[in-house]
């Protein structure tokens, strides 16, 4: 019998619930990343379930055990990281809240999947951002568009803290927003996006319902949808002649190379892009290696390039 077939006990799927709860509720996680963690729990729990009653005598063995089985049936490295990785997120939320008992030990501590190279963010060059922003037309929505990839680009926004913006959050070349974990950050936003902005809010008046309190809305007249903003940057791509396929994220990318690049500090880029952690962020110092020795490459007289001139 397959595992969607088969339903849980109440002793795996309760504390399953409970987390799924804490996450949605405390930690302010999408709906996307709630689903992510369920399902893994679940699978997960599927394959403990017929050599542990719960999943407090789990044991880091068996944990073990099901990397292992996990490498068998030829899972990718990062999905069995992910999966370990929600295990032990699990243990963590069991832990603080003393579920059941007032020790709990992580059995997934430790354990660590196979080893996989990160690939490294996409982003546009400056020629590229360039292209994408020289938006010539001058309607309601390529004003708003522009606006849109503009403040993207000037400020490093996730499109979820994009949509979310409101008439409030911007003001005196600042915006504040709400990022992951339900934390607040304020960014300074530069001359083009100001611009563009002001151009956008002008038009937007009209657009939008009186009461709708959105930066960014749809001809619907209320807030544009995450899908919405996706479909739009991808067509000004392509309208634009650009030569790599648009996403949010990836202005979001080319912000944090950009900035990297031109100062190189790190922690102000962390602060800028809401990563709790510098890790996160070091990414970036890959991306500007790259650039380095491009230019390395390029330019100077000892780099394996200038020197395959035969002559």
């Amino acid at each position: 019998m397959s595992e969607a077939a088969t339903e849980l006990p109440e002793a795996w799927l309760a504390p399953i619930d409970d987390f799924m709860a804490y996450l949605k509720h405390e930690r302010q996680y999408s709906p996307h990343t709630l689903t992510q963690y369920s399902t893994q729990l679940r699978q997960a729990a599927h394959y403990f379930q017929p050599y542990s009653p719960h999943w407090l005598q789990v044991s880091a063995e068996q944990i073990r055990r099901y990397s292992m089985h996990l490498r068998a049936k030829q899972y990718n490295p990062r999905t069995i990281n992910l999966k370990l990785s929600c295990i032990r997120s699990l243990y963590k939320f069991l832990k603080v809240k003393h579920i059941q008992h007032a020790t709990i030990a992580n059995p997934g501590e430790g354990i660590k999947g196979p080893k996989f190279q990160r690939p490294l963010p996409k982003n546009l060059d400056v020629d590229q951002m360039g292209q994408l922003l020289n938006i010539q037309e001058d309607d309601a929505l390529a004003l708003r568009d522009k606006a849109m990839m503009e403040l993207m680009y000037s400020s490093g926004l996730r499109i979820s803290e994009l949509v979310n913006v409101n008439l409030g959050d911007i003001r005196e070349g600042e915006i504040r927003v709400i990022g992951k974990g339900n934390k607040e950050r304020v960014i300074p936003v530069g001359n083009k996006a100001l611009d563009a902005l002001s151009q956008w809010l002008i038009i937007r008046e009209q657009m939008a319902l009186p009461e709708e309190q959105a930066v960014f809305v749809s001809k619907r007249k209320q807030r544009i949808s995450i899908r919405h903003v996706r479909e739009r940057m991808k067509e000004w791509g392509i309208k634009q002649g650009v030569s790599t396929p648009i996403h949010p994220h990836k202005l979001r990318h080319s912000f944090a190379s950009h900035l990297l690049e031109s100062s190189g500090d790190l922690r102000a880029v962390q602060e800028m892009l809401g990563h709790t952690s510098l890790s996160a962020t070091q990414v970036y110092t890959h991306v500007d290696f790259q650039h380095l020795a491009k230019v390395y490459d390029q330019a100077h007289p000892r780099s394996k390039k200038q020197n395959s001139d035969p002559n």
